[in-house]
């Protein structure tokens, strides 16, 4: 039996009523249905535009509701995925597609391969989290009275021999997928699944090399957890045969359509869906029906068109720093912003002076001050450096303040130290996934979530050539990005540019904490130390220059500083780079194995 959806829309997720696999399998909005159903539950795994708050665990953002936090150390079981309730529902499924007479080869093959990706999709989310987990393979299990529970038992596979299912998976539903685009990325097809044989073995390779290289590795005696270091190579190949596999398609392509704005350019290739050419799988959503709630929690008080929370994420600097300036001798590499010159404030002859003439994927990724969203202009300013005595004072108001000449104090946006909700804290404010619709943040946003993008093709070539010392492929692969980005092409190419173009390309696209699991950094980047800038998030607060007289007068000047939001550095520990299972699924399976530190 399978739970039914009343289906007006592919997406439509709402219960209705249950019916027998052959009441199914004899109507064809039933069987879309049930496999929308499937779809729209993967749409909570990981990072999604449904909570805000997870982007805020990182290096990217911060939450600026209420007051200082205190928070430091990784949650346990935040993004970890152990759900064989799902797994029995696609094998029933999957079973119910392979008995109808009801269809054609061709449609049970579309039907059987998109199922079999969302499998696929499930171990691999389980995995990276996990470690090795039960692989059930197409059997639905049934209990009946008096049946011994432990001959349903199964203990965990290996890391590996997980890894390599989902591998052999994808190969194997690549082969029985459409070719085509699929509207709004919303479906599986080919691509999707060579894209995922492609993470899937470079995450192999990763792990065999550089947990490998750890001072004590982090592995089990009968490998749940751990890889083979001689293992890196051949997966290195696998991966990057398959990226270069999904690029030579021509299917999709880096999208290109405004070289001379090259921001713009970026955030369409990443939010707008009309004309895409980037995006290959998407967790789609539309309105009216099924909408997200990103734009109304994070929308700037400027632009705010309802009631409820906004200005809730907001980037920190941390991230926008890594936004290299357009013309640098250092092309790859972050570039500190300059807050001080020869003693003194720098002053800048703008508000976006410090921001405007770095990567253009800041633009599109970020809102700096004085930026542009829809059309007019987001203004951020904190307060007023004025001249008293020959000195200059910080002078700050309430949000939307001016003084007697009517220039502006603090503008409606802040940012600002104030332990109240709906104030930016950091001095920046999201744009991707931020949606441009008039009324999104009012009515709803159908903004997709993207989980695959060509890039990411080009990005896996370049880390797997690189590895396997290929200079020239990885150099050619991370340029055709950097192109497309508007930045300078790289000459020679070092593992930390690697890292950088991801962190860049990839920010608030749930890359960023799995890349630094799977090169083991994550616990020397997120140390925990107080004083380390780039484990502790920070801010950068605009002040308008106001001083008569002065040749500094309405220039700009920025205070950085550790952000008050966040009291403590991001503390990542050895134990966090593989959850725990839970004692409930211990006791229940005695076959489980714990992992490390557990």
């Amino acid at each position: 039996m399978l739970s039914i959806i009343s289906c007006n829309d592919f997406l439509d997720i709402e219960p209705d009523r249950v019916l027998t696999n052959e009441q199914i399998f004899k109507d064809e909005k039933m069987i879309q249905s049930v496999l929308s159903n499937l779809y729209g539950r993967v749409r909570w795994w990981g990072q999604h535009l449904d909570d805000p708050w997870a982007y805020s665990q990182l290096d990217e953002a911060l939450i600026s509701d209420s007051g200082p936090s205190y928070e430091s150390t990784f949650h346990e079981s935040y993004w970890r995925v152990y759900n064989y309730g799902y797994i029995r529902d696609v094998n029933q499924f999957l079973q119910g597609v392979r008995e109808t007479e009801n269809l054609s080869q061709e449609e049970k093959n579309r039907l059987e391969g998109e199922v079999r990706f969302l499998r696929a999709w499930y171990y691999f989310v389980s995995c990276r989290g996990l470690g090795g987990v039960p692989i059930v393979g197409d059997d639905v299990f049934t209990y009946e009275a008096g049946m011994d529970v432990n001959e349903l038992l199964m203990a965990r596979s290996t890391e590996l021999d997980t890894y390599d299912y989902i591998i052999n998976e994808c190969k194997a539903i690549a082969e029985i997928l459409p070719a085509e685009k699929q509207t709004n990325g919303a479906r599986a097809n080919k691509w999707v699944a060579k894209l995922l044989e492609a993470r899937t073995a470079l995450t192999v390779a990763s792990i065999a090399k550089y947990n490998n290289r750890m001072t004590v590795p982090i592995r089990t005696e009968n490998g749940e957890v751990g890889i083979p270091s001689e293992k890196a190579e051949s997966y290195y190949k696998i991966a990057q045969a398959a990226a270069e596999e999904v690029i030579q398609s021509n299917v999709y392509e880096l999208q290109d359509k405004y070289p001379d704005d090259k921001g713009r350019n970026f955030y369409e290739a990443v939010c707008v869906k009309d004309g895409n050419t980037e995006i290959i799988w998407a967790i789609d959503a539309y309105y009216p029906g099924l909408t997200v709630s990103f734009s109304t929690a994070n929308m700037p008080m400027t632009h705010f068109e309802g009631g409820g929370a906004s200005s809730y994420l907001t980037p920190v600097l941390n991230l926008v720093e890594d936004y290299e300036p357009i013309q640098t001798t250092t092309p790859g590499q972050r570039h500190k912003i300059a807050t001080t010159e020869n003693g003194t404030y720098k002053f800048y002859d703008s508000a976006d002076g410090p921001f405007k003439d770095r990567d253009p994927r800041l633009w599109g990724t970020v809102i700096y001050p004085s930026a542009q969203f829809r059309g007019m202009e987001v203004p951020l300013q904190s307060g007023q450096l004025i001249k008293r005595d020959g000195n200059w004072e910080i002078r700050t108001g309430e949000l939307g303040s001016t003084d007697t000449d009517g220039r502006t104090i603090t503008s409606k946006n802040g940012p600002l130290e104030v332990p109240s909700q709906n104030v930016n804290k950091t001095g920046f404010y999201c744009r991707k996934f931020l949606d441009e619709t008039p009324m999104a943040s009012q009515v709803g946003s159908d903004m997709w979530n993207p989980r695959f993008r060509i890039s990411e093709a080009y990005m896996i070539a370049c880390e797997a050539a690189f590895e396997l010392g290929n200079i020239p492929v990885a150099l050619e692969n991370i340029n055709a990005v950097r192109h497309r980005a508007g930045v300078q092409p790289l000459l020679t190419l070092n593992f930390d540019q690697i890292v950088h173009e991801r962190r860049v390309e990839f920010a608030f696209e749930d890359h960023r904490y799995w890349d630094l699991i799977r090169w083991r950094l994550a616990d020397k980047i997120w140390n925990g130390d107080n004083n380390d800038e780039l484990a502790r998030h920070r801010q950068l607060f605009p002040y308008l220059v106001v001083a008569p007289g002065d040749p500094n007068d309405g220039k700009w000047v920025f205070i950085e500083k550790f952000a008050y939001k966040s009291v403590n550095a991001r503390y990542f520990r050895a134990r966090n780079y593989y959850y725990p299972f839970d004692n409930d699924w211990l006791g229940k399976n005695p076959l489980l194995v714990k992992n490390p530190y557990q």
